[in-house]
């Protein structure tokens, strides 16, 4: 029981909760690989129940919820059923309390926790010069292929006549309840802007939030389900807390024609079926977590203190840098074509420039559109989806028309020109697993030609081609999703190849995918493990560039927390008419960094050599921080150093010095992370 929470400023103590019990609930299902990662597999010849029992942890399509679900639907391998889900509630038989402090942190744990088919430890964390304190059970299961989504907060608030839970809907409204209404039977999920809600009792105020990151799991859509609820218990008691709902939704569909809004409304419906969960291998301590930050003035107030350890939900402006980000399959040359109009504004332009983000690569040409058109259709849809791009950029935003190009290499890839270039790549041949066999343009089809109405276009039907192309045009590609989705199994299966060795294959996409709370880095084995491997296997540098992979962008959607950015090194962002070398060229050097958006880095570096090395970096941060992991390679082997920095107070910058034994390395990468859990990750530095 937590016995009191108080909070002042100046004067006396306001009490903002009294005799609160922790609660918290699971829901769990059965984690499976998706038909697309066996297809893969299956295509590279690995497919075996080791294989798949291995990478099942990295499934994204996937609904263990959603019963019976549909074969094909949602790239599922089976049809669910209800004996799958189980749902469990805490209990607590507490034998020890144990007190400890890590650095400027003060924690509480109580063992004996029961939550389900989980066990573990309740735990209460305070932050030394913040007003925040998380309260988490720190727990494990040794069922197999558990998939999980679970609820966190007190309950046994009281109702006065001063009580009221305030927070803004998804058009930043202001809303109230005041507890007037009926008792509930269980959460009332509220869809709270900015997954917040706060605890107004007059002279004091209470929010209550998620992690403002790693709390959301990847679902391609960021439609807000409602992540905060309430609870009235009693006429006179309530609860707070946390959650995920139990069922997805899918984006807001469009059309002008009855044909395309029926197609958008199955497409929206499809979407029920990717809600994957949190990832619970046996034995690893999942962190559920909920925060709270104490405050004795109101909720406006608290909001805006809270608000702004995230730059209010937006990308700080760095000089010297740029924000980018990208992988939106919005279906935008489509849109204008269905509305006949070129200078129809989309809903996603919004969002993008709120966020703080300078510069958006689209990626048309997926779910819409012909791109296996060998030319005349692709390249008149090319023509608008150019001049549509155009139509929308603007000073310091530049919308880029990339394209994810699965053909010839096997996986997905993408291609980021550096001018818009219409070119076209169509498979010829029989076609196993993302890759074609024979590599072959249409017979008579050349490389490369010039059309009257669209100049100089290019024909891809090889790896060769596509390595070509990048050549001659200045322009980069990279795996998309690596080792998930349709990309299992890449980059590795191609390392050895020439277009993945060259330059200009500048590395692989990071999204936060799978969602693990037993992980202390947001995509701590899939992401940056490949990253490792890529730069022992290649002799150049490549990157992990930040991605978004959705669909859609409305302004009622909870995009940042879904996102993490790439800082670009750039003076200033060019102009669509201009040449996009730079960003090209950036990308090449590893000229920037990836992050949540609380963690930025100024500059990086390694001084000195062999056993006398020493990785420099300057940053600044919001959260207090929790560590730094230094990581380098040396073609074989990767090595890391981890140092602890939970020592730090909010709202600082940071020079850090890390001295490592550099003789044989090749490279060198550091991450550094907060307490909440968000980070920023610059990419690798050549070591000479």
């Amino acid at each position: 029981m937590v016995k009191e929470l108080a909070a002042r400023q100046g004067g006396g103590w306001t009490v903002l909760g009294k005799d609160l019990t922790p609660e918290f609930q699971v829901t769990t299902g059965k984690r499976r690989i998706s038909s697309a990662q066996r297809a893969e597999l299956k295509s590279l010849g690995i497919d075996t129940p080791e294989e798949e029992d291995r990478r099942k942890w990295n499934t994204f399509w996937d609904a263990p919820l959603t019963v019976p679900g549909a074969i094909g639907q949602g790239q599922a391998v089976e049809l669910r059923s209800e004996s799958d889900i189980t749902h469990g509630s805490s209990s607590f038989q507490t034998r020890a309390c144990t007190l400890g402090t890590d650095g400027n942190q003060l924690m509480v744990t109580f063992d004996g926790l029961k939550l389900g088919i989980f066990s573990g430890d309740l735990r209460f964390i305070a932050y030394k010069g913040t007003n925040l304190l998380r309260q988490e059970a720190v727990a494990s299961t040794q069922e197999p292929s558990v998939a999980y989504i679970y609820k966190a907060g007190l309950k046994g608030f009281s109702i006065t006549a001063d009580t009221k839970l305030a927070w803004r809907d998804n058009a930043q409204h202001q809303q109230y309840e005041y507890f007037g209404g009926h008792v509930n039977q269980g959460p009332v999920n509220l869809r709270a802007r900015d997954s917040m809600e706060i605890l107004d009792v007059g002279s004091g105020s209470l929010s209550v939030f998620p992690t403002p990151h790693k709390f959301f799991f990847s679902r391609e859509v960021e439609t807000n389900l409602g992540f905060v609820y309430y609870r009235k218990d009693t006429g006179n008691s309530f609860a707070l807390g946390v959650m995920w709902p139990e069922h997805n939704e899918g984006y807001h569909p469009w059309g002008q024609t009855d044909a395309e809004w029926n197609r958008r409304v199955g497409t929206s419906h499809g979407d029920v079926y990717n809600m994957a969960l949190f990832n619970a291998p046996p034995g690893t301590k999942q962190r559920m977590s909920v925060y709270y930050y104490l405050s004795a003035r109101s909720d406006e107030a608290t909001r805006n203190a809270l608000m702004a350890y995230t730059h209010n939900d937006a990308f700080k402006p760095l000089p010297g840098y740029k924000t980018m980000e990208g992988h939106f399959h919005l279906d935008f040359n489509e849109q204008l074509r269905e509305r006949n109009d070129l200078d129809y504004q989309p809903p996603w332009v919004a969002v993008f420039r709120s966020l703080g983000i300078n510069i958006i690569y689209l990626g048309d040409f997926h779910d819409d559109s012909d791109p296996q058109d060998p030319g005349p259709k692709r390249f008149m849809e090319q023509k608008v989806y150019f001049e549509g791009s155009e139509r929308v950029s603007d000073k310091d935003f530049l919308v880029m028309p990339g394209e994810e190009a699965n053909a010839f290499t096997g996986g997905h890839m993408w291609i980021l020109t550096s001018k818009p270039v219409y070119y076209s790549h169509s498979r010829y041949g029989d076609r196993t697993g993302g890759i074609t066999k024979g590599e072959l343009r249409p017979p008579g089809v050349p490389f490369e030609e010039n059309l009257p109405e669209y100049g100089n276009v290019y024909h891809l039907g090889s790896t060769a081609d596509v390595l070509r192309f990048l050549n001659e045009t200045n322009s980069v590609a990279w795996t998309t999703h690596p080792n998930t989705k349709s990309s299992e199994g890449y980059p590795d299966a191609y390392k050895d190849k020439d277009f993945f060795l060259s330059d200009r294959w500048v590395g692989a996409s990071w999204e936060s995918l799978p969602g693990d709370l037993s992980w202390t880095e947001e995509c701590q084995t899939r992401c940056f493990e490949t990253e490792d491997n890529m730069n022992n296997w290649s002799p150049k540098p490549k990157n992990l560039i930040t991605e978004g992979d959705t669909y859609t962008k409305w302004p009622d959607d909870e995009s940042y927390s879904t996102l993490a950015v790439n800082y670009v090194k750039l003076d200033r962002v060019p102009s669509y008419n201009e040449d996009w070398s730079p960003i090209i060229d950036a990308l090449r050097n590893n000229q920037l960094f990836g992050t949540n958006g609380e963690v930025l880095f100024h500059n990086w570096g390694v001084q000195g050599s062999g056993a006398s090395a020493v990785y420099t970096a300057s940053i600044e941060y919001t959260y207090p921080l929790q560590f730094a992991d230094l990581a380098w390679g040396d073609g074989t082997k990767t090595y890391h150093k981890i140092v602890s920095l939970s020592d730090t107070l909010p709202f600082g910058t940071k020079e850090l010095k890390i001295p490592f034994d550099a003789t044989g390395a090749k490279w060198a990468r550091l991450s550094v992370w907060d307490t909440m859990e968000s980070g920023a990750w610059d990419n690798p530095v050549v070591i000479k």
